[in-house]
């Protein structure tokens, strides 16, 4: 499964010691998420790749709760808000998917209330915290009671652990995204779009990364 190699990859780049990261690797490690893959450079030139990998490590593997090291990793990247608001879950995600889940704005856009998890859960599901960190705690919880109902019903074992969610909620926010678009754009520029299965991919960062240079 192509979110299982992605996470294989990511996993071989941060090592057992991430904060060891060099700027080579730290770049790729960028290239394999969708929020950061064509913007390298202009992340790079916000925080050093050495202040980055302490960051990742601390993220990774420090002795603070979640939720504060959460949004310690986010406070890096404020210049570059929606990198904040998407890296942290990719990197938790993907370099530990039997521990942590992914969370990124398609899955749910704290400040719309929009996404991809607000399509499949009622609204008595809450996701609002005082903090992004907290927000990411409850984010997980609403995904773990998808996984457990998806596999229930069979629309969530597409692959092991979570990534089956993964796809599926890509999948779901694909289609809402072909079908708000298709309404609101010209035929001409809907046409440009790519079909279903390379939107889900799109969305799950799941691509050959860019070169290093």
């Amino acid at each position: 499964m192509e979110v299982e190699h992605k996470s294989q990859r990511m996993r071989e780049i941060v090592g057992d010691d991430p904060t060891s990261l060099d700027r080579a690797a730290v770049r790729e490690l960028l290239g394999w998420v969708f929020c950061t893959r064509r913007r390298v450079d202009q992340v790079l030139a916000v925080v050093s790749d050495d202040e980055l990998a302490t960051g990742i490590g601390q993220l990774l593997t420090g002795s603070a709760p979640l939720p504060q090291r959460y949004d310690a990793f986010r406070d890096l990247l404020l210049d570059l808000p929606d990198v904040a608001a998407d890296l942290p879950g990719e990197l938790l995600h993907f370099v530990d998917p039997g521990r942590h889940w992914l969370w990124t704005r398609w899955i749910w856009d704290a400040e719309a209330d929009t996404g991809a998890l607000r399509l499949v859960t009622t609204d008595e599901v809450d996701l609002d915290a005082d903090t992004p960190g907290e927000s990411y705690l409850a984010v997980g919880a609403a995904m773990a009671m998808l996984e457990e109902n998806g596999k229930a019903a069979g629309f969530t074992s597409m692959g092991s652990g979570l990534f089956g969610t993964d796809v599926f909620l890509a999948a779901v926010y694909g289609v809402y995204m072909s079908t708000v678009l298709g309404m609101r754009l010209s035929q001409e520029f809907t046409r440009v779009m790519p079909p279903l299965p390379g939107l889900v991919r799109r969305l799950l960062g799941v691509h050959v990364p860019a070169r290093r240079s």
